[in-house]
Formats: C-alpha cells, structure tokens, sequence
C-alpha cells in the first residue's frame, strides 16, 4: 500500500515553490499571522482563468501544476484534495452581501467558488482529467484521510494519482477563530516560536500537492509507508501505545527512525507533550518540528510532508527544523502531529 512521490508543488510562508533553495533563508514573522509566499500565478494560470480564481484557488491550481510537471505527468488519473474549511475568502464574499443586499440580488458566483470541492474541481478543468475526484473535509484529518484514500488506490494499482491539501488565511476567518483564544497576542518571533513559554498558536495557511504513484522514477523524493490516525486519546500512556503500535505494525523499532518531525505548535501545554512523548518513546533519535515555519493550520501536515520528502531527497536537514543533533543517517522520518490535543497522526516515510 506504499507510494512514491514523483512530484512535488508546495505554496508556504516559506519561499517552498520551485526551485527555490531548500529554506536556507527561513522567512521570520514577527505577527501571529504566517501568510504564504505566492509566485507569478501567470507562469501556470491563464491570465482570464486568474481574474476569476480567489487566492486558494490560485495556490492550489499552481502547485498541483509544478506537482505535475514535476513528475512529467500531463493528466492524473485521479484528483483527491482536502480542505478543512474551504474557500474561506468566497464564503466570506457571499455571506457580507447576503447581510448587505438582505438577502435579495445575490451574485451566486461567490457561492458557487466557496464549496470544499472546487479546487479539485477546478484542476480536473485545467487538465481535463475526467476520473476519480474526491474531496476530503474531515477537520484536522482532511489530509490524512485524502493521503489514505489515495495509497488504498495506489494498492488497487491505479497509477498517477494527485493529492493536495490547501488552506488559506483571510480577515474573517481569523476573526472567527481568535474569539476562541486561539492565537498568541504577542510574538517576537515565530522562528524562536518554542522559547515563547506562552498558551496559543500562531496561524499558517498553505497548499501542498503531491503526485503519487506505484513506480518509482528517477524524479522520486520518498516513499509513503504507512498513516495512522487517533482522536482524543485519555492519557500519555494511550498515545504512547498508539505509536509503538504504529512502529511495530511496519516492522521497524524506535531506533530504525533516523528523524522524528514533531508538529509543535509553540503552545506550551501541547509542545510539553511533544516533549514527553519523544523522552520517553525516541530518546536517542533526532527530532525537527516544522509549525514554526508554516504556522498551525488543520491541514499542516501536508507541509510536514513536503518537508520530509525533500529532506530524503536532499538528505540534509536544515538547521532551522533540528530540535538539537543531527541524524548520523536519512533513511527513515515519522511525522507525529496533532491538532489542538484531540487529533493525533502519523505518517512514515522512508528513502527511496
């Protein structure tokens, strides 16, 4: 049921897009607000296509083309993306002037663009690609569930196959979720996010597509082993069991995973977690965490993975994602993130 990366297309606070160097420049943010670093949409959008794109349309358009490209593949045989809360900014659009016009005269375009599925639906246009199209929209396990779905084909043996998770950050939606206290009020820094000490998170937004296929190619990144999902788990103790029993499930131990990427998020309560389970489970491994760059966003991890693909395809690990000594091997990466303490993930990823 594993899977090869054969391409790659990431839009990221981080300048991730092509053939930009591997974050040997890591943009700092001193607002608690990491907004993407979008390239020229012209290069990969007809210019009439962009007019009536919104923003993570745009971004998940462009970076399912270079995911493309990238593996030398015209058409997909099959589109999943995932999305945990939409096009937030066309939401927005309609609701303001549903509010405005009481409720009479409204432009459905807006409307239309702001259901789960039309980024997927959208680059199944551009392509012509007329197979599978599914969208995922399962909270923080969005992209967990669209990345399952797509290694169950992949063990069915069908090929090719296009998978993406896209967030986006807009006024509205930050807005909404700051009532719930979620994001710290001060940050120096978000690249000394973990020294913060301090409840809350800092919000990211991004997209992520990669195009998995059965065979490897001289283009690959990594493999795709294995995804394992758990939601509110009571006690350390049962996380702790969960992830051994991941590990044991691939036929690997502890000390056979040469980097553990935690999903820290730079609040205190959860980052000690993090802490507790990595003392007590990977004591000897090297450890990296990546929130800092990306900021915490429902679908994050599809970030993570773009970031252990390249680090095993590069086999370097920047500095700025250690969280201390660097492996004396790269063969192996297990991302462990959770969201908000109630939905915890894995996914290993191995070498080609």
């Amino acid at each position: 049921m594993a899977a090869y990366i054969n391409g790659i297309g990431t839009i990221s606070p981080q300048h991730t897009f092509g053939d930009a160097p591997f974050l040997e420049t890591p943009q700092e943010f001193t607002t608690n607000r990491l907004a993407s670093k979008e390239p020229d949409y012209t290069n990969w959008i007809d210019a009439k296509g962009i007019r009536r794109m919104s923003r993570i349309i745009k971004m998940g358009v462009a970076s399912a083309s270079l995911a493309l490209k990238e593996a030398g593949i015209e058409k997909p045989d099959a589109i999943i993306t995932c999305t945990a809360f939409g096009c937030m900014e066309d939401t927005g659009i309609f609701i303001t002037k549903m509010v405005e016009n009481n409720e009479e005269a409204l432009n459905p375009t807006p409307f239309i663009q702001s259901t789960h599925n039309t980024i997927g639906s959208q680059v199944a246009l551009l392509f012509q690609c007329q197979g599978y199209n599914q969208t995922y929209s399962h909270r923080a396990f969005s992209f967990e569930n669209a990345l399952l779905d797509a290694l169950i084909m992949i063990g069915e043996n069908h090929d090719n196959i296009l998978v993406g998770g896209v967030e986006e950050i807009t006024n509205i939606s930050y807005d909404l979720l700051n009532r719930f206290d979620l994001y710290k009020e001060n940050l120096s820094s978000s690249l000394s996010l973990f020294e913060s000490k301090t409840k809350g998170v800092i919000q990211g937004e991004g997209a992520s597509f990669f195009l998995l296929s059965n065979k490897k190619t001289n283009v690959s990144y990594a493999k795709v082993i294995d995804i394992a999902t758990f939601y509110k788990p009571e006690s350390q103790a049962e996380i702790q069991t969960k992830i051994l029993r991941f590990i044991s499930h691939n036929a690997i131990e502890a000390n056979d995973i040469d980097l553990i990427l935690l999903g820290k998020d730079g609040d205190v309560d959860r980052d000690e977690n993090y802490q507790s389970v990595a003392k007590k489970l990977f004591p000897t491994n090297a450890l990296g965490a990546f929130k800092h760059l990306c900021g915490e966003y429902q679908t994050a991890n599809s970030f993570a993975l773009w970031l252990a693909a390249k680090i095993l395809k590069e086999n370097i690990v920047p500095s700025v994602v250690l969280q201390g000594d660097k492996p004396s091997a790269l063969n192996r990466i297990l991302i462990y993130n959770q969201y908000r303490g109630n939905h915890h993930s894995l996914i290993l990823v191995e070498s080609c």
